[in-house]
């Protein structure tokens, strides 16, 4: 019988629910279950002691020797057996043996567990059903030898050209189908007959003998072919035509680049430029931009086709081919481009319709009129075979032709490469007509806006921002109104909305210096009325130095006078600060999503005269949304001295409570919202989500003035740094505390507070009572003091003073990364 050893083998081979047979080391039957007579019929009295071959099928019988040797040597095997059932039938099986150990007397035993295999999807199937599944299977299905010689093919593997199946037995790839890399084929077939590992979806393009005059895509797949010993027979592989797929995947990489790299200035050369690169070599071989000289020059055209290229003539804006030197053409960059009146491109100039010829005249000269009849070149000389003539059109205006040829790929151009080639050029097209229309303001407005707004907010953990700009003034995209976001010392950021009087470029030369004198005060560390206080006298002394006799501009009025709005966020109590010049309507969106309008005191326009500047300080919630805007959000309901507060309030509120998944979103779904597509102001709107600095990520202690109290809180230092994980700071931190708390018990009075803050840098701050302000010293080699300040702007990346009613603050920041040494 088989014994509780037995069966746990038969559980560590995941088989418990079948038929177990102990067999000894002479392939005899030694124990036999209830499963096994229920699966063959033989009792045990009849199967113990019984050889194994003796109840097998006389085939499987055979094998039973080498199964042997294979089990000795592997330790297991496991396969398909015939059982002789006792009523003769045979009863297929799938069986695993395995050791089960040594007996007493030392021979070997194996455990052998059965399966019937009848119920199991598949193994039913004869022999000629699994040949005809695979012989008209519509995949294309071939097996080659360790020679990579052809030894069977299916039908569908003959929509490839080659031949049939037999005519294919004996020979290599390369002498089937000699346009594919065989080389790289029977390399990926060698590698599978040596590893065996299954190589699945490899794409292959190339020509078939079925489609000569054209590239097509396949995914292959091979599989190692073995015997029952495990000896490789060969490969056997599955062949699919992908070729539409992988068109279309061109198409679409091809779109995504010219999306990406066409259009990205406003030159026009360089536009033209950016077309012939992104068409070749994944469109065409060749690709030639020609534009009207108009064009180039920036002058205005006709709406409409072209009456004939005398009149008009083309210059070379761009070209493109496969071959280095762009050889197939005789006209350089910038050269005059003519073309015989009856030619293709002539045509397609003046009739603004597309044209496209699948295969050329090889014998036909080419188009270009600047070669004598006995010098031109003919197709053929060229290379070129296939050809499509695109023209460059926008807005109804033809602006010039763009020419595709191929001489490397053999498949011509059909209407699907067409259609793409039209596209390219269409956006080409566009990018190319703004150029044209804004070249004379181009320059100009390119300098300005590179400098006068943010290209991106800057990093801070204060507050998530996000930022609406959109100008008046379509042509330069330039005006008034700015914004800014501004780190500042302890954590804390800045928040800068303002409008400058007019549009355009003068009006955006204005505001620029207005934005560079902000971030100036504002790294001063200056409370917002302050701040303000200071932008009045500038935009004051900017008016007094304009000369009076200026005329007036079209609208009516001189670039002077501004409104701005600055406020300050602490994000360690959540209080911000703000004070306004001439500007209003801030507004705090709840985290519940209402919507309040803080009361801010009024204050004159910058540059205008009247009382002082005063601010207000309010308490923002965590996940609360400030709202700064300019007067332009709303100036869709008229001029802001004649539209109703009230109203105003209203309608922002409505916008600003709609919900939207991001503050990106939300922010363009307000502007969206309440400006028309042609806004009469510029409009600005700033929207900024508080956020708290959590408190184990700040620390403050109280320090008694005594010079003692120094080794101690350098001592807490170095203990808070490492429980931040930040211990590669401690020796510049430490140095950074000594020096100020040292500095700040030997020259100030009253009580010294030292605060510490993780944020995006460490923040070191030193509190004293003394409104007298260090100064950083360069001491020579000889002096015996002067080097503290020295050595703290050294070991930081920022360092600065701010002042407050009781006094002062020194702050440094530095690099989480390491010291900046």
């Amino acid at each position: 019988m088989v014994t509780s050893e037995e069966s746990g083998v038969a559980r560590q081979l995941h088989m418990a629910d079948t038929a177990v047979v102990l067999l000894d080391a002479r392939a005899t039957v030694a124990g036999w279950t209830a499963d096994a007579e229920r699966l063959f019929g033989h009792s045990r009295a009849e199967a113990v002691g019984r050889a194994v071959a003796d109840l097998l099928m006389p085939e499987d019988a055979a094998r039973l020797p080498e199964l042997a040797a294979r089990c000795v040597r592997d330790g297991a095997w496991t396969g398909l057996l015939a059982v002789r059932h006792r009523d003769g039938h045979p009863v297929v099986a799938t069986v695993r043996v395995a050791s089960a150990g040594e007996a007493a007397d030392g021979p070997p035993r194996w455990v052998a567990l059965a399966a019937d295999t009848a119920g199991t999807p598949g193994w039913s199937m004869s022999r000629g059903a699994l040949e005809r599944m695979a012989a008209h299977s519509p995949i294309g299905i071939a097996i080659v030898d360790v020679d990579l010689r052809f030894v069977w093919s299916n039908a569908a593997l003959a929509q490839f050209g080659g031949g049939p199946g037999h005519e294919r037995i004996g020979k290599r790839l390369a002498d089937i189908q000699p346009g594919l890399d065989a080389e790289a084929l029977e390399a990926v077939m060698r590698q599978v007959l040596e590893t065996g590992v299954t190589v699945a979806d490899y794409e292959h393009v190339g020509t078939v003998r079925s489609a000569p005059h054209r590239d097509t895509a396949h995914a292959m797949s091979f599989t190692r072919l073995d015997d029952d010993q495990g000896t490789p027979l060969g490969v056997y592989y599955t062949v699919v035509d992908i070729t539409e797929r992988h068109r279309a995947r061109e198409r679409l990489t091809l779109l995504d680049q010219a999306g990406e790299h066409i259009g990205r200035t406003l030159d026009v050369t360089r536009t033209a430029q950016e077309l012939a690169d992104v068409a070749v070599p994944g469109l065409a071989d060749v690709v030639t931009v020609d534009l009207l000289e108009t064009v180039l020059e920036g002058g205005e055209l006709a709406a409409g086709p072209m009456s004939g290229p005398d009149a008009v003539p083309l210059r070379r804006a761009g070209h493109r081919s496969a071959d280095d030197g762009v050889p197939e053409t005789a006209v350089g960059i910038g050269q005059v481009a003519r073309y015989l009146a009856d030619a293709p491109p002539v045509s397609a100039l003046t009739s603004g319709r597309s044209w496209i010829e699948e295969r050329l005249d090889p014998l036909a000269e080419e188009w270009t009129a600047d070669l004598p009849r006995g010098e031109a070149a003919t197709f053929l000389d060229l290379g070129l075979h296939t050809a499509m003539i695109v023209p460059v059109r926008a807005r109804g205006t033809t602006l010039g032709i763009t020419t595709f040829f191929r001489s490397h790929r053999k498949d011509p151009f059909d209407q699907d490469d067409l259609s793409l080639a039209e596209e390219f050029v269409a956006r080409a097209a566009l990018c190319v007509d703004n150029a044209r229309r804004y070249t004379r303001e181009r320059d100009a407005a390119l300098v300005l806006q590179r400098h006068l707004l943010p290209h991106r907010l800057p990093e801070q953990d204060a507050m998530e921002v996000a930022a609406c700009y959109r100008p008046a003034d379509e042509l330069t995209g330039l005006g008034g109104d700015w914004f800014d976001v501004i780190p500042l010392s302890g954590a804390r950021v800045a928040l800068v909305v303002g409008d400058v009087v007019g549009h355009g470029i003068e009006a955006a030369a204005a505001m620029g210096r207005l934005r560079a004198a902000v971030q100036t005060l504002a790294d001063l560390d200056l409370p917002p009325e302050e701040v303000l206080a200071h932008l009045d006298d500038l935009v004051d002394r900017a008016g007094s130095e304009d000369d009076p006799g200026t005329p007036l501009r079209a609208d009516g009025v001189r670039v002077k006078g501004a409104s701005c709005l600055y406020a300050v966020y602490d994000p360690v109590g959540g209080r911000c600060s703000m004070a306004a010049a001439g500007h209003g309507l801030p507004a705090v969106v709840a985290p519940d999503g209402t919507v309040d309008f803080p009361e801010l005191p009024p204050g004159p326009g910058l540059g205008v005269g009247g009382p002082p500047f005063e601010s207000v300080e309010l308490r923002l919630a965590e996940g609360s949304v400030l709202a700064l805007c300019t007067d332009g959000l709303l100036a869709a309901e008229g001029p802001a001295g004649r539209r109703d507060a009230a109203a105003d309030r209203d309608r922002l509120s409505r916008a600003l409570e709609r919900p939207a998944p991001g503050l990106d979103d939300r922010c363009a779904a307000v502007v969206d919202a309440l400006v028309p597509a042609r806004p009469p102001d510029d409009v600005v709107l700033l929207l900024a989500r508080a956020r708290r600095l959590p408190a184990d990520r700040m620390v403050s202690w109280e320090l008694p003035g005594d010079p003692a109290s120094v080794a101690e809180v350098r001592k807490r230092t170095s203990r808070q740094l490492c429980e931040w994980g930040l211990d590669e700071l401690t020796f510049t931190t430490e140095l950074i505390v000594s020096e100020l708390v040292t500095n700040a018990i030997r020259h100030a009075a009253g009580p010294i507070r030292l605060r510490l803050i993780m944020s995006r840098t460490l923040v070191c701050e030193v509190w004293d009572a003394s409104p007298t302000s260090p100064h950083l010293r360069h001491p020579r080699s000889t002096d015996e003091g002067g080097r503290g300040l020295f050595l703290v702007s050294r070991c930081t990346q920022r360092w600065g003073t701010r002042y407050t009613q009781e006094g002062k603050i020194i702050w440094t920041e530095q690099s989480l990364t390491g010291p900046s040494v």
